[in-house]
């Protein structure tokens, strides 16, 4: 067999760059090897573990993953149409089976199938097994396949619901399977949780134990702390009322009457999902990121922005080596600087920030103004900035840039972004506009610039501590509401973020309102908000509807009132049936024993 057909890189070495997306063997090599001779030799071997690793999703680019554009916390503005980047169709409710929207069920079944049969011939290879560590070293190796493994199964299970759980059986990743080996019924949800969760703990006995056990050149393998993290993420959406016990789901069953969602609420499910996070919380080193300022006091707002920032700090689970966040920074950036602009931060997002003093907007003594302009410059924004923008926690400077907000990159001086209709970054005369008046800003560094083609190259951060501890008192107050660590926990987040502590006494529900309003915050645009509405069963509440902006088609300078107005940029569409993606019409008429998701 050609190596070309089994794997789509001779990447700078064995970088381990899931953001690389050329195929180094477009052209056909005039030396030819079979398969067998891969599983013989060190250096082809683990290319095709870094293969296996390629199929890590692509979060950092807007074009690869849709879930920020989906959700009700921003908008993709790319909006040029029949480019492929304006509007998701999907919002709108152009939406069906055939429409392929998103479709990654055949990549994740092909690194599942790609990791099954590597765990199936490494153990060949002689040139490993005479290594004075050989034998650790395959064993090391089969359990990086078994943990991708299992956390591609869980991307199908967030996305698509219960899927079809292969086993053991060996199927050559770049090979279609046949009709029969893909002829499967689909496992329950619940039997998927086990097994992803089964596979994850097999996989933790024979890893690192984080990337601090690692040398330096294998940062980005996966670790037991990715395990971990995995397994807390696949019991949390399982103990979620999309999944345990959803009643909406009765009728969904296999053609065998196999019913796929349990219709039994488990509050249970919430104890495996509080355990797995409290794992990892506890004797693997994990912790905030708190930084300080030049003058060396405790400065949230570098400690929110930089945990993105600063390589491998203590919150960092598990990065990509090679990020690709250049196109994310590019696409956030304002086109002042050569910027697309094309991430918009909603209105919703917006309003969901705290002011400083630890109050929502709508909160009595919040202090929150909605007209005029400050006559002075405070900590964050700068005099003469549209009220609504002044006094909010450091969490939103981080994360948003607005109308008259100095741009991050300050080397050729300070720079304001406009967004209104003439403005450097607005709608009149360019595609590169936001449609809501924001753009996001999160994950941008200070150093980084478009305009000279200068990006600063740093992992590219998909798990950290932040959320496990969020995971954590979410599945805490569902199961043991009133646990002191609940607020222990939640604090140590606000303290972090510069906000005071919330109070003792909060019941169940407000603690729970708490918890989701930090969660939106802490975690936003790090494509979690999509999955997070639709596990809680409230994405019929937030996805739907007008969706808000400030007035792009309007204003001629900052301090035009017209701009200033909510305004809806977008009336999007939500069904029941938007809960769970299609399974692929392609994939059906493949597999006779697969049944559609409900409502498609």
């Amino acid at each position: 067999m050609n190596i070309k057909h089994f794997t789509l890189l001779f990447m700078a070495a064995v970088s381990l760059s899931p953001a690389c997306n050329k195929d180094f063997l477009n052209q056909v090599p005039d030396d030819r090897i079979t398969i067998d001779q891969v599983f013989q030799r060190r250096k082809y071997s683990e290319e095709y573990l870094a293969n296996i690793y390629n199929t890590l999703p692509n979060d950092s680019y807007r074009n690869t993953s849709p879930w920020e554009g989906m959700s009700d916390d921003a908008d993709i503005t790319y909006d040029r149409p029949g480019s492929g980047y304006d509007s998701y169709p999907a919002n709108l409710g152009n939406w069906n089976a055939a429409s392929n929207y998103f479709n990654y069920w055949p990549k994740y079944y092909q690194g599942i199938r790609s990791a099954t049969y590597f765990m199936s011939r490494i153990g060949e290879n002689t040139e490993i097994k005479q290594l004075p560590n050989g034998a650790a070293l395959i064993e090391q190796y089969k359990a990086e396949a078994r943990a991708l493994r299992a956390y591609y199964y869980f991307c199908l299970l967030r996305q698509y619901g219960p899927v079809i759980l292969l086993g053991d059986t060996p199927i050559a990743g770049d090979l279609a399977p046949s009709a029969e080996e893909m002829q499967l019924p689909r496992s329950s949800y619940d039997e998927c949780v086990d097994y992803i969760v089964s596979q994850l703990d097999l996989a933790a006995q024979n890893l690192p134990k984080h990337f601090t056990a690692q040398s330096e050149t294998d940062y980005g393998r996966v670790t037991q702390a990715f395990c971990k993290a995995v397994k807390s993420q696949v019991l949390l959406y399982a103990a979620s009322p999309q999944f345990n016990g959803n009643t909406d789901y009765a009728g969904f069953k296999n053609k065998d009457g196999k019913q796929l969602i349990s219709q039994q609420y488990d509050a249970n499910k919430w104890k495996r999902a509080a355990d797995a996070a409290k794992e990892l919380m506890t004797g693997f080193g994990l912790a905030l990121y708190r930084k300080n300022d030049a003058a060396g006091n405790f400065d949230p707002y570098l400690s929110t922005r930089d945990v993105f920032l600063d390589p491998w700090n203590s919150e960092v689970i598990f990065a990509r080596t090679t990020n690709g966040l250049s196109a994310w920074e590019r696409s956030t950036s304002p086109r002042l600087c050569n910027g697309f602009a094309a991430v918009a931060v909603t209105q919703q997002l917006v309003d969901e920030f705290e002011m400083e003093n630890g109050k929502g907007i709508k909160e009595a003594g919040s202090g929150y103004v909605e007209t005029g302009f400050s006559a002075a410059a405070t900590k964050y924004a700068l005099k003469g900035t549209y009220n609504m923008y002044v006094g909010r926690e450091p969490r939103f400077y981080v994360n948003v840039s607005y109308n008259g907000s100095p741009w991050i990159n300050t080397s050729e001086g300070t720079k304001i972004i406009e967004t209104y209709f003439t403005g450097n970054t607005g709608k009149k005369g360019s595609w590169d506009f936001p449609r809501t008046g924001y753009i996001a800003r999160k994950n941008i560094h200070p150093n980084s610039n478009p305009r000279i083609t200068q990006y600063v190259a740093r992992p590219f951060v998909m798990m950290r501590y932040a959320e496990i501890v969020l995971n954590y008192i979410e599945a805490l107050n569902e199961y043991a509401p009133g646990n002191a660590e609940i607020l222990q926990y939640l604090n140590e987040i606000r303290s972090r973020a510069g906000l005071p502590a919330v109070a003792a006494g909060l019941g169940q529900a407000d603690m729970r309102t708490k918890i989701r309003h930090e969660r939106r915050v802490e975690l936003c645009l790090e494509n979690l908000r999509y999955f997070d509405t639709r596990r809680w069963k409230i994405a019929e509440q937030t996805d739907g509807g007008p969706f808000y902006g400030m007035n792009v088609e309007a204003g001629t300078k900052l301090t035009d009132l017209v701009f200033y107005q909510r305004t809806v940029f977008e009336r999007r569409v939500f069904l029941k049936n938007y809960y769970l993606h299609p399974i692929p019409q392609s994939e059906m008429d493949r597999d006779p024993n697969l049944v559609q998701n409900p409502g498609w």
